[in-house]
């Protein structure tokens, strides 16, 4: 029989379920901000553009890199040059466009040109690490793989005492252990418009925040 958790353990649950359920009323209709993909491989690709570069700007390449680029198969087979010019924008393009390519070419070669559905498969290609696999798993497949951490959900998820680390895996490791499997995913994208909306990185609008009484961070006035 498993032990009864202590007071203090179950307040702590009881608040994180709180901090969720607020979340869950500000922004009801929260989801990946990456727009205009129309499957995985899509999806992957903005995924893989996003990193040190804003949502905005990928959402303004991606058009014309779809068009031009279709699938796995016609990025696999891009010229660098082409590729790197579409791109250039997001910055690191060179990078990027090596990584696009290359992970293109192993999804066609080994997966038969569609996004495996699996965390070890999704690593095991170029320019893919975990953040990315879990956005393609949670986003465009409903699989809740784990919990995508990237600079808000780090920000955020210390700021409302739910970890203590700064290094993204083993925040995710706090998150997934206090978080309800099937919050994974929506948590994620609303954590991350909150960050985007209220809890900025610089000045936090602590004043007009609800999730304020339950955060041992928040600037009382």
């Amino acid at each position: 029989m498993p032990a009864k958790p202590s007071k203090k353990a179950a307040a702590e649950a009881a608040r994180v379920t709180q901090i969720l359920d607020e979340l869950d009323r500000l922004y009801p209709d929260a989801h990946c901000e990456l727009l205009g993909w129309q499957s995985p491989l899509q999806l992957l690709v903005a995924v893989i553009l996003s990193a040190q570069c804003t949502d905005e700007r990928v959402n303004q390449v991606t058009p014309a890199l779809f068009a031009r680029f279709p699938d796995a198969r016609a990025l696999a087979a891009a010229s660098p040059q082409d590729l790197e010019e579409l791109i250039r924008s997001t910055g690191f393009y060179r990078n990027k466009a090596k990584h696009i390519r290359e992970a293109c070419k192993k999804i066609v070669e080994k997966h038969g040109g569609e996004v495996p559905r699996t965390m070890k498969e999704l690593i095991a290609l170029p320019g893919v690490a975990r953040k990315t696999a879990n956005v393609v798993l949670g986003t465009a497949f409903g699989i809740p793989s784990g919990v995508v951490v990237d600079t808000h959900i780090g920000r955020l998820s210390q700021r409302l005492g739910m970890t203590q680390h700064s290094d993204p895996k083993k925040i995710e490791e706090d998150l997934m252990k206090i978080w309800p499997q099937d919050r994974w995913i929506l948590s994620g994208h609303r954590l991350i418009w909150h960050g985007r909306r209220v809890c900025n990185a610089r000045k936090p609008r602590c004043a007009d925040c609800t999730l304020m009484p339950l955060c041992p961070s928040a600037a009382v006035p």
